[in-house]
């Protein structure tokens, strides 16, 4: 049995901002969502915590260590076309040791550091989402 497609996948997500307000982006090459622009981030492991499994993934897939500042919200990340269905957590992280690069280049064609203000057309829907979530968290955070 496949995960995401013949039973609800559970996926995870990392919102990673530099001092420019700059979202890191990378640029899939593999379904769901081939050739669009997304967050790092992947599936969370049997017995695995959904914060540990963010960081897994973002060392993974980007080779650098981050810390879990916050929830920001969870995607219903459903693609009826490709038969996919995942329910994927997004997190605030930031960078605590090392530089982004590309560490699965079968995976990932490209990485970008991207305004969070003028994102690319093709962005997944994990990414809007998380996007959404970030900009409501950043509105909570300046009223208080």
């Amino acid at each position: 049995m496949i995960q995401g497609k013949d039973y609800i996948g559970i996926g995870c997500g990392a919102v990673i901002l530099n001092c420019k307000n700059e979202l890191l982006l990378q640029l899939r090459n593999k379904a769901p969502e081939k050739e669009h622009w997304s967050i790092p981030g992947g599936k969370v492991e049997l017995f695995e915590t959904l914060e540990h499994a963010v960081k897994r993934e973002v060392k993974e897939e980007i080779g650098v260590d981050v810390q879990v500042i916050d929830l920001l919200g969870i995607c219903n990340h459903i693609i009826e076309k490709e038969e996919k269905h995942w329910v994927s957590p997004s997190f605030l992280c930031k960078i605590i040791q090392g530089e982004p690069k590309i560490m699965e280049p079968t995976k990932h064609l490209d990485m970008k550091w991207f305004s969070i203000d003028h994102l690319p057309e093709k962005i997944t829907i994990t990414t809007k989402e998380a996007v959404k979530n970030y900009q409501k968290y950043r509105e909570k955070s300046w009223k208080n």
